[in-house]
């Protein structure tokens, strides 16, 4: 291979990897936005949950309190992390606990089937 052709491999390899870098970061920023959003919705969702509780029996209310306070420990977390901390924290969890992250993904990838397959594309 001649020089120029070197050149040329060189500059195509480089310029592939600015495109995936520019790629992730794009995505880094979309899901950034996502998950203040995310994080609102949840934390909405459990103060709403946790108004209506108190209309509830007190063993029902206690239940619902319960996963109130999960909804929101879960808010601040994605609003606490950026999603490169919590894809690490996915990985660790995925180390720590196999059978249950196969088992998870068995469940999310069947939930996406279905949904998809009952999807309207027309």
């Amino acid at each position: 291979m001649d020089a120029q052709g070197r050149y040329s491999a060189t500059d195509a390899g480089t310029e592939v990897k600015d495109k995936v870098s520019d790629l992730g970061r794009k995505a880094g920023e979309k899901l950034d936005q996502g998950r203040v959003r995310a994080a609102d919705t949840v934390d909405s969702t459990a103060a709403t949950l946790r108004d209506r509780a108190d209309q509830l029996a007190s063993t029902t209310s206690n239940a619902v309190h319960n996963v109130t306070d999960k909804l929101q420990s879960a808010a601040d977390y994605i609003r606490d992390n950026d999603a490169r901390a919590m894809m690490e924290d996915v990985g660790d969890f995925m180390r720590r606990h196999p059978a249950q992250s196969l088992a998870a993904a068995a469940v999310v990838g069947f939930l996406a089937g279905r949904a998809l397959k009952n999807a309207d594309w027309r």
